[in-house]
This record gives C-alpha cells, structure tokens and sequence, in this order.
C-alpha cells in the first residue's frame, strides 16, 4: 500500500510530537528531588509515631457511635 507524501509527512511529524512530549516527561522526571529509601523509611516512621494516637485502628473509637464501621442496628416491626 503506497502512502502518499502527505501522509509520510504527517506520520512523522505526529511521531515527533510524541517523542518530544516523551523527552519533556522524562525531563521533568528527572527534575524531581530525590531522597534516599532509608530516609523515606524514617519519615516514615516519624509521622506514624507522631500520629498513633489519631489513629482509630491503634487505639480504638472513642465511643460505638463514633464507628463508622458498626453494624447497623435493622427496625424490626412488630
């Protein structure tokens, strides 16, 4: 199948804008601060300590009613 030059034309043009979007992802990627697994891991760390006592799964709910997750009691009609 024989493509016209315009559409090898615009083939290639689509195909550079493609690979110029990739280099500017790539560019920007690139850019971003990086920081060491070890000190993402104390970071980590850091705030679960400083937060455990927010924590609803830690320490549990406050009162049965403040338990998003209880089972709901059903009407029953008599």
């Amino acid at each position: 199948i024989g493509l016209s030059d315009t559409a090898v034309m615009d083939m290639m043009i689509s195909n550079l804008q493609q690979q110029r979007q990739v280099t500017e992802q790539l560019r920007r990627e690139a850019a971003i601060k990086r920081i060491s697994v070890s000190q993402a891991v104390l970071d980590i760390m850091k705030y679960i300590t400083e937060h455990e006592q927010e924590d609803c799964l830690l320490v549990g709910f406050s009162s049965q009613k403040a338990n998003p997750f209880r089972e709901k009691s059903s009407c029953t009609l008599l």
